[in-house]
């Protein structure tokens, strides 16, 4: 065979592998993206006034200084789970946030002392050592401060901080598991608080669908795929629930204040009594967010295809009626939410992806009580 023919043998041949190579799928595509490592992932869609961190995998504990001892963990796990501290001694942190419930409680808002009810929505208290601002609207600057606030709350535990000291000192057992831990004969609130807080710290999410997909352990489904395509472009999530906790930890007006009206929350405002944050709440984590229902600060949402319309429709902007024409004090919507134009194909994807970031919920062994 002639050379001039094997060329032309190998040309029609070649012509033949490249008419039969398949073109890759709109997943295969998708999964080639995004098994690449995530400083290789595609610019997501933000405004351009965001600073913003990649997805990643659930971060180790934040702590302040050296990691906590068990000990000290295992007395903060005791006074956690302990509802002697409350006033009627039916209450304690895990009333309102149940290990089997991602730490939460699953209701619009909690019940607590003589069975009062709260205007917020209890959430979860996992990844909160990441969290510098506490409660949705960020009056608490410590977990230590966090952890005062419901025992004291007249419509939670009710509970004078020395009561609590006192009856924790009666205690036999907390008497040796304190001078162990902080070296000391006594009991104050501080170290109460300290010891809970640590406790908390500890709490992160389990690895997720989404955490094995980035270890390349497991792969995200066509649904889950496009949803986190969608979550970090087109849908504009990342503008505010970024990073490995997805969430700015910010506060912002999502339209949902309420003014004037029934279930009216000024949020951030009434810490800080600056009219730029009526109507202000913190980003939570969207950590677990299909285990963590029902949402929003008001609790009042329950559907997640509903609050994913609300978005798509750039939330609710409240318009002023003749008699607040001149209140300064009207929420604004945030400017970062606009139309979003989100097929309920893509709603539907979007939600998938939520949920190969929500884990199973967590299996704690409870502790005895001390004696």
């Amino acid at each position: 065979m002639s050379n001039i023919l094997k060329g032309f043998l190998l040309i029609f041949i070649s012509s033949l592998t490249i008419g039969c190579k398949e073109e890759l799928t709109e997943y295969q595509k998708l999964d080639k993206l995004y098994s690449q490592d995530p400083s290789k992932w595609p610019t997501p869609t933000v405004d351009s006034t965001i600073v913003w961190q990649e997805l990643g995998m659930v971060p180790k504990p934040k702590y302040n200084g050296k990691k906590p001892s068990k000990a000290m963990l295992a007395l903060g796990k005791q006074l956690f789970f302990d509802n002697r501290i409350s006033q009627t001694k039916q209450f304690s942190c895990a009333s309102c946030h149940h290990p089997d419930q991602n730490f939460t409680d699953n209701r619009r808002v909690s019940s607590g002392f003589e069975f009062k009810q709260g205007k917020r929505n209890a959430p979860t208290i996992l990844n909160l050592s990441y969290v510098d601002h506490l409660f949705w609207d960020g009056r608490a600057n410590s977990l230590e401060a966090q952890v005062l606030g419901p025992i004291q709350n007249p419509v939670e535990m009710n509970t004078p901080l020395d009561t609590v000291v006192a009856r924790v000192s009666e205690i036999k057992g907390y008497r040796k598991a304190f001078k162990k831990v902080f070296k000391k004969n006594t009991i104050d609130i501080n170290d109460i608080a300290v010891a809970i807080a640590n406790y908390e710290r500890s709490l992160v999410s389990r690895p997720s669908k989404f955490d094995y997909y980035l270890k390349k352990k497991r792969k995200l489904n066509e649904s889950e795929l496009r949803g986190l395509h969608l979550f970090r472009t087109k849908a504009k999530c990342m503008n505010c629930h970024n990073g490995p906790l997805l969430t700015d930890n910010k506060f912002h007006n999502l339209g949902l204040t309420y003014y004037g009206r029934k279930y009216e929350d000024l949020g951030r405002y009434e810490v800080t009594k600056k009219a730029e944050d009526i109507g202000k709440f913190r980003t939570p984590s969207l950590r677990d967010v299909m285990r963590t229902r029902p949402w929003m600060h008001n609790g009042l949402f329950d559907n997640m295809t509903g609050i994913l319309n609300m978005y798509n429709m750039g939330m609710p902007r409240p318009k002023r009626k003749k008699n607040q024409l001149n209140d300064s004090l009207f929420p604004q919507t945030s400017k970062l939410l606009t139309k979003l134009e989100l097929s309920k194909d893509e709603i539907q994807d979007i939600i998938a992806f939520l949920h190969s970031i929500s884990s199973p919920s967590y299996r704690v062994k409870l502790p005895k009580k001390l004696q």
